[in-house]
């Protein structure tokens, strides 16, 4: 008897390790502090080639753009909490569901608006799960936050989908009620809430590429319960000199509560490419900025482009870590940017953990622009991206008899930081990236930080008033590559370098993967990631794809990442970049993946919506991985 007990107690502790040792993933990177890690040791390297297809569900809420409709971006994270996966859709509805079987349990529709009132199209990234921290019970005591392009947010019960009425107006908080001082468009919220304590934090995406002056970027922080104001930040002060305006937080913010403070990703002010009318400092602008979560209080920031006329918006939540060092561990952030680089810095002081140099760059000719003379460099890592473009694809300037050959000799081209000219400028890295919003992942326990990063070459050109307003007939709001900047002496044209073809004009690889030790800042290794789709075909794997979305690294090694035009998903290892397994999907999966544990089993969940930046093609799929049982 006493030796079946035995056994049976030591079989228990045998299969313990692969049992629910991630139940949540509670939010767009899958903690508060943007860590994106799964504790999952079930899927290995050794394993993870048996992955299969286990449910999927195709919600419906998809459009290509020619009816009706706008077309849809779904870049929405799974949320994983409560028993149940709940996921937001590009029409503003949100779905509940069981996690192992994708059983619908309750659905909401918002009967939201679907008109691309502040985007090209209409675009959605997922849901916030908030549940009380004082363990109380009951009705609306866990909870659901859906944002609109229309600027409200809506409050479910995470049970049942009701709207939690002590909530804003009936269970929806109208935040444009804070939109000044030119309310020329509704404060969307794209990107949903940011959970400190039982404080939703709102940032808000608008269109600042249309009119030089906007509303002042802010975030709002308001309670949880009832949608009250606790406390707003501002990035643009109301009396500031210049037209402009933005500055905003479009993106996910990540929160360090132990010590009470959360980061802020800025962007870039408005207009995007001119900024002689904003000659005035604007500290906060394309910053990460600390705030008191408390208080809303400035504890410290540092700003990444000085005067950005580049559109380099910081643009994903800054990873925060304690790095391993000396016996001990440096309480720090990792900020990832469009240029590709990386800035580590201590998250409570904001003094670099490496050093950044200021650095001469080229400089503006064009009339009425003062750019900056100098730009921050980090010393290390390295960027993931080179201070100069790789130079003339071959194969892509004989398809075209030379096109891409001609084209960049007219165009002005000085390297990193080349300022938009008359003549057009080659920008590289431009707005595309470098690293997007879905930012890197890290294992906290090793320090090493693992993210992707696109090599688009873009034109920059300014166009005068006079000749833009007769070229776009009024403007075209980001439509064909043409930005109105209303209000400026200049209009835009941003198009990527290709040649008449569609071909890329520059070299290879134009999507990579990488691996930083952040103990150190070496790069342990960089590897082509993805592969382009064109005419049908897909190219070599050492091109690589441009990239948009995050990876997932877990416990065991392995990294879990879509975003790639091939619309594939991958595990890679984490050791090597090597690609362990893949799987076709309906879209490219534009999304930070999921990666959980459920009665005893592990999951991989994407969403695969597409993005039209990398490729035309969209799609309404909910995908679960798992081995095989």
């Amino acid at each position: 008897m006493a030796m079946r007990i035995l056994a049976t107690a030591l079989a228990l502790l045998a299969t313990t390790p692969a049992l629910a040792q991630q139940a949540e993933w509670t939010g767009f990177h899958g903690d508060k502090m943007a860590q994106k890690y799964s504790h999952s040791t079930q899927i290995t390297p050794e394993n993870v080639g048996q992955l299969e297809k286990v449910w999927e569900l195709h919600t419906g809420d998809v459009s290509n753009g020619k009816g009706d409709i706008p077309g849809t971006v779904w870049s929405a994270t799974p949320i994983v909490a409560n028993d149940t996966v709940y996921i937001g859709t590009p029409f503003y509805r949100v779905i509940a569901l069981e996690p192992d079987t994708g059983r619908v349990k309750w659905t909401y529709d918002p009967q939201t608006l679907l008109k691309a009132l502040t985007q090209p199209e209409l675009k959605n990234r997922g849901v916030t799960y908030w549940a009380a921290s004082d363990g109380s019970t009951g009705t609306c005591s866990k909870r659901i936050y859906l944002g609109t392009m229309t600027g409200q947010i809506h409050a479910l019960d995470a049970d049942t989908g009701e709207l939690c009425q002590d909530f804003g107006e009936g269970g929806i908080l109208d935040v444009n009620q804070w939109n000044r001082p030119d309310a020329n468009f509704p404060l969307s919220q794209l990107q949903p809430p940011t959970v400190y304590k039982d404080t939703l934090l709102l940032g808000w995406a608008g269109k600042d590429w249309v009119d030089s002056k906007n509303p002042l970027g802010s975030v709002h922080a308001v309670d949880a319960r009832t949608g009250e104001l606790k406390w707003k930040f501002y990035s643009i002060p109301d009396d500031y000199p210049g037209k402009t305006g933005a500055a905003n937080v479009w993106t996910a913010m990540s929160v360090d509560e132990a010590n009470g403070l959360v980061y802020l990703p800025v962007s870039s002010p408005s207009p995007d490419f001119y900024g002689g009318d904003r000659k005035e400092t604007i500290p906060y602008a394309t910053s990460v900025t600390a705030l008191n979560g408390d208080t809303g209080e400035v504890v410290w920031s540092r700003q990444l482009v000085y005067h950005d006329i580049w559109d380099y918006d910081i643009n994903a939540a800054p990873t925060l870590i304690d790095i391993p060092k000396d016996g001990g561990t440096v309480p720090a952030l990792v900020q990832t940017t469009k240029m590709g680089m990386y800035f580590v810095l201590n998250r409570l002081t904001g003094e670099p953990i490496f050093p950044i140099e200021d650095r001469p760059v080229p400089q503006s000719d064009v009339e009425g622009e003062a750019s900056s003379p100098v730009q921050p460099f980090p010393t290390l890592p390295k960027a993931a991206t080179t201070d100069e473009w790789s130079g003339v694809f071959k194969l892509a300037d004989v398809a075209s008899f030379g096109w891409c050959s001609r084209k960049a000799a007219e165009l002005r081209s000085e390297g990193r930081y080349t300022p938009p000219s008359l003549q057009g400028s080659l920008a590289f890295p431009a707005t595309a990236g470098g690293h997007q919003w879905g930012g890197g992942a890290v294992d906290p326990e090793s320090g090493i930080f693992y993210i992707n990063n696109s090599n688009v070459v873009q034109i920059y050109q300014l166009i005068e008033r006079a000749e833009y307003d007769k070229l776009a007939s009024g403007g075209s709001e980001a439509e064909g590559g043409l930005f109105p900047m209303n209000g400026a002496p200049y209009g835009f044209r941003l198009t990527n370098f290709l040649n008449p073809l569609g071909m890329p004009c520059w070299k290879p690889p134009f999507g990579q993967m990488s691996a930083i030790d952040l103990k150190t800042g070496e790069t342990l290794w960089q590897e082509p990631f993805g592969q382009v789709q064109q005419w049908g075909f897909y190219m070599p794997e050492s091109w690589g794809s441009p990239t948009i979305g995050g990876p997932v690294v877990t416990k065991t090694g392995l990294i879990f990442i879509g975003g790639s035009m091939d619309a594939r998903v991958r595990a890679l290892d984490a050791k090597t970049g090597a690609v362990l397994w893949k799987a076709q999907v309906d879209a490219p999966a534009v999304s930070i993946p999921a990666v959980f544990d459920y009665k005893g089993r592990e999951y991989v969940l994407f969403t695969a919506g597409g993005n039209s930046i990398i490729k035309p093609q969209v799609g309404d799929q909910l995908v679960a991985f798992a081995l095989p049982e």
